[in-house]
């Protein structure tokens, strides 16, 4: 049995992941950072709509979806350093969302094939109903040009798990073999800026390296 290294984190209270996200909870896992999960309950799509018919951007949208879900949690524990953390892919103006069915994640690897998408990833830490940190980062991933028996074969060989991940790829895995390149922190692919949320994590104390 694998023994995991003692926590990095100082903090005073738990650190709480507002998500459900296993590629987030491994990320903090291998920087040291053993966090409990408390997943948001957040109408995305609901705050989706607000956020743009009130004028906000596409490329601000992933950091108020970290920032709602990071409130939710830190309402029910405010004594806690609650972590949210959300994602959006973006292409020429379009945001995209999890496919519903393998027909259409197909269209969206379609619409991606021979382009360069963006992924912006964002996090907000909340403690008592208050917002400490909101930052974010983006990464640039430019798709192979894909026919449609590519794109047929990709889903054959990934199913159900092309529905899991925005675009219906996923980079750690089989959706590798659907880049061409890749600009930007791997983690920020991920869904969570690592690097940035460390460096605020070590401005506040709270982690010990």
């Amino acid at each position: 049995m694998r023994t995991l290294p003692p926590s990095l984190w100082r903090g005073p209270q738990p650190l709480l992941l507002a998500s459900k996200s296993p590629s987030r909870r491994a990320l903090l896992s291998a920087v040291g950072l053993e966090a409990e999960v408390a997943a948001a309950e957040v109408d995305e799509r609901a705050l989706e709509n607000r956020h743009l018919a009130a004028g906000g951007s596409l490329e601000s949208l992933a950091a108020e979806l970290a920032r709602a879900k990071a409130l939710a949690v830190s309402a029910a524990r405010p004594d806690a350093y609650c972590l949210g953390a959300d994602q959006t892919l973006t292409l020429e103006g379009r945001i995209f969302h999890k496919a519903r069915d393998l027909d259409e994640a197909g269209r969206s690897l379609a619409a991606l094939s021979g382009k360069t998408h963006r992924l912006t990833s964002a996090f907000c830490v909340a403690q008592s109903g208050q917002s400490l940190v909101i930052d974010s980062d983006h990464a640039d991933l430019t798709v192979r040009p894909l026919d449609p028996a590519a794109i047929s074969r990709y889903l054959d060989r990934v199913g159900p798990a092309a529905l899991m991940s925005v675009g219906g790829y996923q980079v750690e895995g089989l959706g590798a073999h659907l880049m061409d390149r890749i600009e930007g922190e791997h983690s920020v692919v991920l869904g969570l800026p690592m690097l940035r949320l460390l460096a605020w994590l070590r401005r506040e104390n709270l982690i010990s390296l």
